[in-house]
């Protein structure tokens, strides 16, 4: 499979049989144009919303005509797992409700969390099951920040994570960047491109950070 970031918690995922699933794709016009990406205008397969804000749910903006999957479903052959979650740490009453994706590709076990605002509790690590590829906020401020970022991490023990959702050069919003959540973690890797190709058998052994570039 390939995995691009797209920038903001905007990933393509596209698997080696070609099935193409986008991520919270942001609308670049959205909240007054705090985003300064690129729109994203792949033709998807599938589209997972983790929520309804501007900045995560703008499915429009995709080519072809993506199955929007906001909770357990499935794309080609792809099954995807919904959990209910909380864009806080209020059970949603600030920010609303967040679904946690957990599916495979290519015998990659990926976790998407969406906007994350919580702690999981056992009943959520155990529905989200084993996990090989972690996609998590770390910016803090609407998700968990670089310290709750690290406590989600150990929750689930991937082998790999790569972070989303910190400021950037072309993120205006109030959240912290990436180096905060680095500084705790050992095993980081600047790939220094937005794309890498994953399979099962090269994931590493030991659990690894790898930071990408935005695409847009």
């Amino acid at each position: 499979m390939k995995i691009r970031w797209n920038g903001h918690s905007s990933f393509t995922i596209t698997a080696s049989d070609n099935t193409v699933l986008v991520t919270d794709p942001y609308d670049p016009n959205g909240y007054g144009g705090v985003l300064k990406y690129d729109q994203v205008r792949d033709r998807a397969d599938g589209v997972l919303v983790s929520h309804n804000h501007a900045d995560h749910n703008y499915v429009k903006g995709l080519t072809g005509s993506p199955k929007v999957v906001k909770g357990d479903g499935q794309v080609k052959g792809i099954q995807i797992k919904g959990i209910s979650s909380h864009h806080d740490e209020s059970g949603g009453s600030e920010r609303g409700d967040n679904v946690i994706f957990a599916f495979a590709v290519d015998g990659i076990r990926i976790c998407f969390v969406g906007d994350l605002g919580h702690q999981l509790s056992p009943k959520q690590v155990d529905a989200i099951g084993q996990v090989d590829l972690l996609l998590l906020p770390v910016g803090g401020t609407y998700t968990v920040d670089a310290e709750g970022a690290v406590k989600v991490a150990n929750a689930l023990s991937p082998r790999l994570i790569i972070p989303m959702h910190f400021k950037t050069s072309k993120c205006n919003l109030p959240i912290a960047g990436v180096d905060g959540f680095l500084s705790k973690m050992t095993g980081v890797r600047h790939v220094n491109k937005s794309e890498v190709d994953l399979s099962a058998d090269i994931l590493p052994a030991a659990p690894e950070v790898w930071v990408l570039d935005h695409a847009c």
